[in-house]
């Protein structure tokens, strides 16, 4: 793959987000961004996670979809950080230690729904593919444009964590519990180690990184992680700023609420892992519940794989994906829009 560099700016409409770097890469294979008629896929990734956990998925798309009609193939895709996240987080350091309440969901927010309206993106058929976290960051795209001008062909949530506050409420002892943990595991988790070597062999023997691919596990050595001056490494993500992010509940709402109108305009696929690791039925069955307005396009559940699907099952879910892409309905180079 060709890979390219980008450093965005945080609107200033995001709520404190100024001077915010966010860092995103584009993906093109050969001559893929020639073609016109194709798709282009911006991915946003889980809390704890950065842009190039989605590059053996993408890779994969790439290769899945090349010889197929026009339509279906990749133009291009594209990969952001948080802001508190990946490479993000390394421009980003001096800011974030004026932010131990972290960078909400509603702040990366608007760097996408900027880039998707964007110049660059003009005649784009885009399709957004977002994991946990990052399904709230894409589809809160949706409420600053209005329907009619989406150029979103399809919307892929996997493992969303998205939840209506009603719903929150009604199980709130259960929701806490699992909040708490996050953020106790992520506060006490080791965070230095001696060379990327040793913590490659760190991550391959431990939970959770010891069900991951292994290439997903090099990915993360290679990119998630930043020398020290006495030559160790440390995550790029810092521990606290990660911790943080698991309360901030407010997106999760607002995007489950947001789910329930931008269904009716854009084509949404649920993707799940068959082991309930993090979300629990209940909140999956709610997601596609069509009987509160959430009418989906499609739910596909992924086995052998739980809520960190992308790094366990990386080629299974390309392989999901790009039977997903394959229904999107792109028409001499228009996408097809329900009415309003």
């Amino acid at each position: 793959m060709n890979v390219k560099r980008y450093v965005l700016d945080t609107p200033a409409r995001a709520e404190k987000g100024r001077g915010l770097k966010v860092v995103a890469k584009r993906y093109t294979v050969g001559a893929s961004s020639r073609n016109s008629q194709g798709l282009t896929l911006v991915f946003a990734h889980c809390i704890g996670s950065h842009k190039e956990q989605w590059e053996p998925v993408i890779e994969r798309l790439f290769s899945l979809q090349r010889m197929k009609d026009r339509t279906r193939q990749i133009r291009e895709a594209w990969s952001f950080d948080w802001q508190n996240h990946g490479d993000s987080a390394v421009l980003n350091h001096e800011l974030l230690k004026d932010r131990p309440e972290g960078v909400s969901v509603c702040e990366w927010t608007p760097v996408i729904t900027d880039f998707v309206r964007s110049p660059r993106m003009k005649g784009h058929h885009i399709v957004p593919i977002g994991h946990s976290a990052g399904t709230a960051a894409i589809m809160l795209t949706t409420k600053e444009i209005p329907p009619y001008k989406l150029a979103y062909a399809a919307m892929i949530l996997i493992e969303p964590t998205m939840i209506t506050r009603e719903l929150f409420n009604a199980h709130l002892e259960d929701r806490m519990a699992s909040m708490d943990f996050a953020v106790a595991a992520t506060s006490a988790r080791r965070n230095i180690w001696k060379s990327r070597e040793a913590a490659f062999e760190y991550f391959r023997k431990r939970f959770p990184w010891g069900m991951w691919d292994e290439r997903v596990v090099r990915v993360l050595v290679e990119h998630g992680l930043e020398s020290l001056p006495n030559g160790e490494v440390t995550l790029k993500c810092d521990r606290k700023q990660e911790a943080v992010s698991y309360p901030d509940t407010e997106p999760h709402f607002e995007s489950a609420m947001q789910l329930g109108r931008i269904c009716h305009t854009v084509p949404v696929h649920l993707i799940w892992g068959t082991r309930n690791d993090l979300v629990p039925e209940f909140i999956q069955d709610s997601l596609s519940d069509a009987s509160e307005g959430r009418i989906v396009a499609s739910v596909t559940k992924i086995k052998k794989a739980g809520h960190m699907v992308v790094q366990e099952q990386p080629d299974v879910l390309a392989q999901t994906i790009a039977g997903i892409l394959d229904t999107v309905k792109v028409e001499s180079g228009v996408v097809e829009r329900s009415k309003l």
